[in-house]
C-alpha cells in the first residue's frame, strides 16, 4: 500500500492498495501510524477474495456471512476511525460485486486487493471517542 497526504484542514489523504495488499489490517496500521482520532473513508477497486461479516445480536459477534475467494469488485468501501481507550479503530462496512452482476455486503472482516484499491480518507479536527459497550459487546462512538 501506498499513501500520500493530498489535504490539510481537514487533513486529506489518498491510500493505493496493491495486488496482495489486505484492506483491513493495513488500513489498521495507517490509522495507528497517523493516530487518527476522528476519520471517514471511501474506496472503491477490484478484489481477489473478500469475506464480510453481519451482527449477531444474540450472540453479540460479527459472524462471516459472505466468503468469496473470486475476482470480485469493490462496489463501495465506506467506514469510520475513532479512539477506544486512545487507540484508532476502525469500522468499515462493504459491498462486493461477482462476474454475473450480484452483490453482497457486510462488515469488512478481510479483503485482498487484485488488481488495486483506491481509499480516500478524512481526517477532522476534533476527535471522536468510541466505548465499549458490554450489553452488545460493540465499540460504539459515545454522543
Amino acid at each position: 500500500m501506498k499513501s500520500k497526504k493530498i489535504g490539510s484542514h481537514p487533513d486529506a489523504y489518498v491510500l493505493i492498495f496493491e495486488v496482495g495488499d489486505e484492506i483491513a489490517g493495513l488500513l489498521d496500521v495507517f490509522a495507528r501510524e497517523h493516530d487518527l482520532s476522528a476519520s471517514s473513508f471511501k474506496a472503491i477497486g477490484a478484489l481477489s477474495s473478500a469475506r464480510l461479516g453481519w451482527y449477531n445480536p444474540e450472540t453479540r459477534l460479527y459472524e462471516t456471512a459472505v466468503a468469496l475467494d473470486e475476482q470480485l469488485e469493490l462496489v463501495s468501501l465506506i467506514g469510520d476511525i475513532g479512539q477506544l481507550d486512545g487507540v484508532p479503530t476502525v469500522h468499515a462496512h462493504m459491498v462486493i460485486g461477482r462476474r454475473d452482476g450480484s452483490t453482497a455486503a457486510g462488515h469488512l472482516l478481510h479483503a485482498i486487493v487484485h488488481p488495486t484499491t483506491e481509499l480516500f480518507l478524512t481526517e477532522y479536527p476534533t476527535p471522536l471517542v468510541k466505548q465499549h459497550v458490554d450489553a452488545f459487546n460493540l465499540n460504539l462512538f459515545k454522543p
